[in-house]
């Protein structure tokens, strides 16, 4: 690139912001000899407020007077935003070398602004404005030293908002990367890392967050909703909404607007706090139903017949499952009506209950539920904390064919008594159950079991005869125990225990503070 005597070496893929002297003319010239296709864009730039000194003549449009877009010749565009670079004095050209990641972002925005460089249109003519301003301050931010390290978390929090409000337009990750500063893999692993999920991943959750608000509020149609969310076809958003929630979008509007007929087995305790009653409840030949929920009054079905069905006045419209229905070959209700599968494991209760919520149109009972819960756990805390103090504690599943000792990290007790109420576990719940919801022991080691309380209750799946399950009582091992000589024993109702539901665990939190508190 030559100018006046001198000249400056110009390699591919850089930006080079040339300042100077009105009169001084630039000239591109490929080396002598050089084989090289050379594909030049040359953006003039001029100051606003200097050309908006001349007033325009009656009847002209003073923004029409800076518009010209000629790519590879002129594109005349205006940069208030440069004002902050200092690149040379009114007398002494100076070139400044600009780097731009990725490279093709960069060339993106350019073609955008030569695709619109002859529209009449006054709209897309602001439209070029806006994106050359958007890309000069890229350009400046990405070569600002300054803000390099200070800036990387603040231009991830940048893109995030831009997300969040432009999610129905076209979004790359290459345009995101660039508006950070950062290349393509660069930012995706740091987006990943401050976000928890991957850049398109995220664009797609705001826009079927925006679409569930859209279902629940307005009557557009699905095409419509689609569209104005960022997805380019109905076919598309439909299979991406199922994906995301469970259920297709027409079932998650028809929801929203009136009661449905729903079948949960052992997920009622999750209907129930959100007020729902569900058409017909779970039950199983060995355990029963869930009498603690008191939906005496509701019809059952036998999970673990393979031939139960469902009476006509009583048929579900909706049908949710955890993932024990492949344990009891469930699937097969597919053709009932739609199911909706609870993907998220029992101890992420909360979860568990959002989804449900949303999925059936209570929302605005979700926080108020796990708010009690939570005021609940806090005052016995505090309380048992005062009573129990360092005392320890275990808890026993027992059957006519085993003992299980269930862990303090997960499981249907563990996170509930250890890690709600803070009760302490006895030493070999820990060591014995490590990353487990529980482990099945034998009457050995059931004998070193010296916890200062046991709380157990009795599993009749496997009893042959009454009483079968608790044989174990007899044994020499248990009689022996502290807990046991100290009558600090304390036998618990078994569907309630071996439940996830928040109301199970409200219920576990009132027998702990009967036995203990």
């Amino acid at each position: 690139m030559e100018y006046k005597n001198d000249k400056t070496s110009v390699e591919p893929g850089s930006v080079y912001m040339v300042a100077g002297p009105e009169d001084v003319k630039f000239f591109v010239r490929t080396d002598p000899g050089a084989e090289i296709a050379l594909k030049l864009y040359k953006i003039d730039m001029q100051n606003m407020a200097d050309k908006h000194r001349k007033h325009p003549e009656p009847g002209e449009n003073a923004w029409e007077q800076h518009n010209v877009v000629k790519p590879n010749v002129n594109v005349q565009v205006d940069s208030n935003a440069g004002a902050g670079l200092s690149l040379a004095s009114a007398s002494t050209p100076t070139v400044k070398t600009f780097t731009y990641g990725p490279w093709s972002a960069c060339l993106e925005y350019i073609e955008q602004l030569y695709r619109q460089q002859f529209s009449a249109d006054c709209y897309e003519k602001w439209d070029v404005q806006i994106r050359f301003q958007q890309w000069f301050r890229d350009m400046v931010r990405q070569n600002d030293a300054g803000l390099e390290l200070h800036n990387d978390r603040l231009s991830l929090q940048e893109t995030v908002h831009y997300i969040d409000t432009h999610y129905d337009q076209m979004i790359t990750v290459d345009e995101l990367a660039s508006r950070a500063g950062l290349s393509r893999a660069s930012y995706t692993r740091h987006f990943k890392r401050s976000t928890g999920q991957l850049p398109l991943d995220y664009v797609n959750r705001v826009r079927l967050e925006r679409s569930k608000q859209l279902l629940q509020v307005t009557d557009d149609r699905l095409h419509e909703i689609a569209s104005h969310v960022g997805f380019s076809n109905e076919y598309y958003f439909s299979r991406r909404f199922k994906q995301y929630t469970g259920v297709s979008p027409g079932v998650y509007r028809r929801h929203h607007r009136q009661e449905v007929r729903v079948f949960a087995p052992y997920l009622e305790d999750f209907l129930l706090a959100l007020g729902i009653k569900p058409i017909i409840q779970g039950s199983h030949r060995a355990w029963g139903r869930q009498r603690y929920l008191q939906l005496d009054d509701v019809p059952e079905f036998d999970v673990s017949q393979l031939d139960s069905g469902f009476l006509t006045d009583h048929t579900p419209e909706f049908i949710m499952l955890d993932m024990g229905y492949k344990t009891w070959n469930l699937e097969r209700l597919e053709q009932i009506a739609p199911v909706y599968y609870v993907s998220h494991d029992g101890e992420d209760w909360r979860t568990i209950l959002k989804s449900t919520a949303d999925i059936l149109g209570r929302n605005n009972r979700v926080q108020d539920v796990i708010d009690t819960y939570e005021h609940k756990v806090s005052r016995a805390r505090i309380h048992l904390h005062d009573r129990v103090r360092q005392e320890t504690v275990a808890f026993l599943r027992v059957s006519a064919s085993e003992i299980t000792l269930y862990g303090d990290e997960c499981g249907y007790v563990g996170p509930i008594i250890y890690q709600d109420l803070g009760l302490r576990p006895h030493p070999y719940v820990q060591k014995w159950t490590r990353g487990k919801r529980g482990v099945n022991i034998g009457l050995e080691q059931l004998n070193q079991l010296d916890a200062d309380h046991l709380l157990i209750t009795f599993d009749t799946r496997n009893s042959c005869n009454f009483g079968e399950e608790r044989q174990m009582l007899n044994t020499q091992e248990w009689k022996q125990l502290p807990a046991v000589r100290h009558g600090k024993v304390y036998e618990v109702d078994f569907m309630t225990w071996m439940n996830y539901g928040v109301l199970s665990h409200n219920k576990k939190i009132d027998d702990i503070l009967r036995f203990m508190g």
